[in-house]
């Protein structure tokens, strides 16, 4: 004889689960973009400028580390230098802040005149390689995110 089988799965536990992915998904395809962005020149050198376009105060703004493309390389090879920035504690309702950040190449800060922050200024109608992966906290606690293309190829064609 047959065992039998419950195969009824809509119970509540699975509807609730179902509901969260629901949530997620919906998180996930939020196309939220609060910060805009600037280069600015200060002390002679270039700086980040990250301004906040919403009602909100935002928390915990972190843009992840930047690895440069190996340009020195015929062919390209494994990044030597990258961007760090650091993070900021919040950024009130349409304020702006500036994002400081080290140069390190081979695994060593660079002097300031080494800094490599010009390449991931926008240049109209060249290919953006890099991108600004900024996370911040919202209001509600909730971690969100943001991409911004950016940057400029600097080979030149040969």
């Amino acid at each position: 004889m047959p065992a039998w089988r419950h195969t009824d799965f809509g119970g509540p536990k699975e509807k609730r689960q179902q509901t969260e992915i629901q949530e997620e998904t919906k998180i996930m395809s939020n196309k939220e973009k609060p910060f805009t962005f600037r280069f600015v020149e200060a002390e002679d050198n270039f700086r980040l400028e990250l301004t906040n376009v919403t009602d909100r105060t935002l928390k915990s703004i972190e843009v992840l580390t930047v690895f440069l493309k190996d340009e020195v390389t015929p062919g390209g090879g494994p990044s030597q230098a990258h961007i760090r920035f650091d993070a900021i504690e919040r950024i009130l309702p349409t304020e702006k802040s500036i994002m400081t950040h080290r140069t390190w190449i081979n695994g060593k800060p660079a002097a300031s005149e080494s800094d490599l922050l010009s390449r991931l200024q926008v240049i109209s109608g060249e290919p953006h390689p890099y991108v600004l992966d900024i996370s911040w906290e919202d209001p509600d606690g909730k971690t969100r995110f943001q991409r911004i293309p950016v940057g400029h190829s600097s080979r030149v064609a040969g």
